[in-house]
């Protein structure tokens, strides 16, 4: 048994202090303490406890890039991120596009018990753009997300009967990567000012604007269920802000780095902070932190990337794209974008991301009943992020002064990380 209290409670019908007990996987008694030798006592006051984080995008790199990232050690910095369910993308090596790696990837997430994983397939067979992917017997396997990540599906025929298919098949969603490569060509960071000032060749904020328009208005079309992964620009933002005024099922995500830097950081041209899509301007940035407060944007997500350290220690420009997150999520969006607003930081963190995902045992609020997966999460601690337990340490906020930290989380009634908790 453990027993939490004076703990900032997050409850359906609002956030009280309160005493929580857990027994087993399971959720006992709210505001009630029992009487009880043997029970581990936890006085969390001015902490947060909540439903644990639920990411709806991070890279494991297993199988086949290892060396980055697997299984274990991704599981471990999820649990120290305070995250008890994340979903891994399908772009490994060789890719998820069909039911013999689907079933394999499935068996690699099962043998893990610090944290859901959730196995995404590809929407494409090889990720090559070409084909549609197994759909039928990734689906019977248990995968409901699909996403070519990475990628945009190139032609648009392709992505109508991509979504005309999986439409039909209840709880699929179609996630995507909003990029038009032939508008994007070969740049290395947001096309702007400072782009312009460094001499680098830059990324224009168009190229994703006129993927999202484009499939939104096949998914309007189609009747498919759309999820629009790490939305970057404040012209995205307004095509979503549209689509879900007309009632659409579109539902969107932000990473950290993107609510808490711009392309201004990139003067140092520290190769850390170069990721996919890049850090926009100031205006994006802007934008993307109202439309997460206000709902227009479902679900914070890392899009955690590893990178081995060789990798990144190049020039800017020849340096591989992507930043891990998982660890320093939640006290990147507490700092940077959500500040002291608990129930908007579980909302954007862990019950929308979970809904999207269809995980029935997470991301619920506090309850008698209620699946014990849950994060304790001082929101007034200060801490530098240094080492990480991912196998690798590409992060942009490593050295930087964060507000917010995790203590510990709790993984079906077992505590699978515990930090500065006592």
């Amino acid at each position: 048994m453990i027993v939490i209290r004076n703990a900032s409670v997050l409850r359906a019908d609002g956030i009280d202090q309160s005493t929580v007990v857990i027994e087993g996987d399971t959720i006992t008694s709210v505001g009630t303490e029992p009487v009880s030798n043997g029970a581990r006592l936890i006085d969390a006051k001015g902490v947060w406890l909540g439903p644990g984080l639920v990411d709806l995008h991070v890279h494991l790199r297993d199988p086949g890039q290892t060396w980055k990232e697997d299984v274990g050690s991704g599981s471990r910095a999820a649990a120290a991120g305070g995250f008890t369910a994340i979903v891994a993308m399908p772009n490994t090596v060789p890719p998820v596009d069909g039911g013999s790696s689907a079933v394999a990837a499935i068996e690699r997430a099962r043998a893990v018990d610090t944290v859901d994983i959730v196995v995404a397939g590809t929407l494409t067979e090889g990720r090559a753009g070409k084909e549609m992917a197994g759909f039928d017997a990734m689906y019977e396997a248990g995968v409901r997300i699909f996403s070519d990540d990475g990628d945009a599906v190139p032609e648009a025929g392709l992505l109508r009967r991509i979504m005309a298919y999986l439409r039909d098949l209840p709880g699929a969603v179609v996630a995507e990567h909003a990029e038009d490569r032939s508008i994007a060509g070969e740049g290395h960071m947001h096309e702007g000012m400072v782009s312009a000032r460094l001499g680098i060749a830059g990324l224009p904020g168009v190229a994703e604007d006129v993927i999202v328009a484009r499939d939104i208005a096949i998914a309007a079309e189609m009747g498919a269920a759309l999820h629009i992964q790490h939305v970057s620009t404040a012209r995205s933002v307004e095509l979503i802000r549209d689509a879900r005024a007309a009632g659409m099922s579109v539902t969107s995500e932000v990473t950290p780095h993107h609510l808490a830097l711009d392309d201004s950081a990139l003067e140092g041209l520290d190769p850390n902070l170069k990721m996919y899509p890049p850090l926009r301007g100031a205006e994006d940035r802007s934008a993307l932190r109202s439309a997460i407060r206000d709902g227009v944007i479902d679900a914070i997500a890392t899009d955690h990337a590893p990178h081995a350290p060789s990798e990144k220690a190049v020039p800017f420009e020849e340096a591989p794209r992507g930043a891990i997150g998982l660890e320093t999520a939640a006290a990147a969006v507490a700092s940077h974008a959500l500040g002291e607003d608990q129930r908007i930081f579980f909302e954007r963190m862990s019950i929308s991301p979970a809904r999207i995902a269809g995980l029935e045992r997470q991301g619920r609020e506090l309850e008698p009943g209620s699946p014990a997966n849950l994060v304790l999460f001082d929101p007034a601690r200060r801490w530098v992020p240094g080492s990480f337990a991912s196998k690798s340490q590409n992060s942009p906020f490593a050295g930087m002064e964060l507000t917010g930290r995790v203590l510990a989380t709790i993984y079906e009634g077992r505590v699978s990380y515990e930090g500065e908790l006592i």
